[in-house]
């Protein structure tokens, strides 16, 4: 039985590790083609192996999403090895410095919004130029629930994510007409080994986190990429503009 990815080429940034490596697994069981990116080579290049594991065609493309020749390249890589792009998955992400706002140095705000919102705005840029060519096209960024209210210690990923949701919001308003839809996901805390190596410093935050969910118990990556994947695929057709809770109930708190 066919997929709900079949035969479509897919971008996924930040396809190394977390959420981005299990959308990666998921969106080659669903028949995608890929156009894996990241800036760490090594961890791309492992879910690179495994995907082409599950029977899929994909390739690598080492980048950093905050510059706009790689991002650039890495779309002309999806366009010359398959032709087209349908679908992409802007996540690649960083958490930035845990400190108050008027802690914050200007060198780590810059970073994160760099990364976390100029990045997305750098993909979607670069996609949103193909899918016009060819007609249309679906676009996921990862914002996350501290886009859609406050946390404190995070003022740069908080801002960067508030921004992630609103441009997702704003393009969709733009591209609809064109047949390009935009959506967001918005997880609450997922078993990364991004959150993962902060529960090494801070036990104590896991279960504060646990605690402050509705259905006590952290999210897992392919609870957020099977979402994902559904955004992209022809299913939700009639979804866009979209900030996505993937969230265990917390923002219905």
């Amino acid at each position: 039985m066919a997929g709900v990815l079949d035969n479509k080429v897919a971008l996924i940034t930040g396809a190394g590790s977390g959420i981005g490596r299990a959308s990666a697994k998921i969106f080659a069981r669903e028949g995608a083609r890929l156009v894996l990116v990241d800036v760490v080579e090594q961890g791309g290049r492992e879910t690179l192996q495994m995907v082409k594991e599950l029977g899929t065609e994909a390739i690598f493309r080492k980048a950093d999403v905050s510059k706009s020749a790689d991002v650039n390249g890495a779309v002309a890589d999806a366009v010359a090895a398959y032709g087209r792009l349908d679908c992409a998955f802007n996540n690649a992400g960083i958490g930035g410095a845990g400190r108050l706002t008027h802690e914050y140095s200007e060198e780590e705000w810059n970073r994160v919004i760099s990364i976390n919102l100029t990045g997305v705005w750098l993909c979607m840029k670069a996609e949103i130029t193909q899918m016009l060519k060819q007609g249309g096209g679906a676009i996921v960024n990862t914002s996350s629930i501290m886009g859609l209210t406050g946390a404190i210690r995070v003022p740069a990923y908080t801002a960067a994510k508030h921004g992630v949701a609103g441009l997702t919001k704003a393009a969709a308003l733009e591209y609809g007409r064109h047949g390009i839809r935009i959506n967001a996901v918005c997880p609450a805390p997922i078993y990364t080994p991004l959150l993962m190596s902060g529960f090494d410093k801070r036990p104590d935050i896991e279960q504060r986190y646990i605690r402050s969910e509705p259905m006590k118990r952290l999210g897992q990556p392919e609870e957020v990429g099977e979402a994902v994947a559904w955004l992209c695929s022809d299913r939700a057709s009639y979804v866009t503009g979209l900030p996505m809770p993937v969230d265990g109930g917390y923002m219905a708190q």
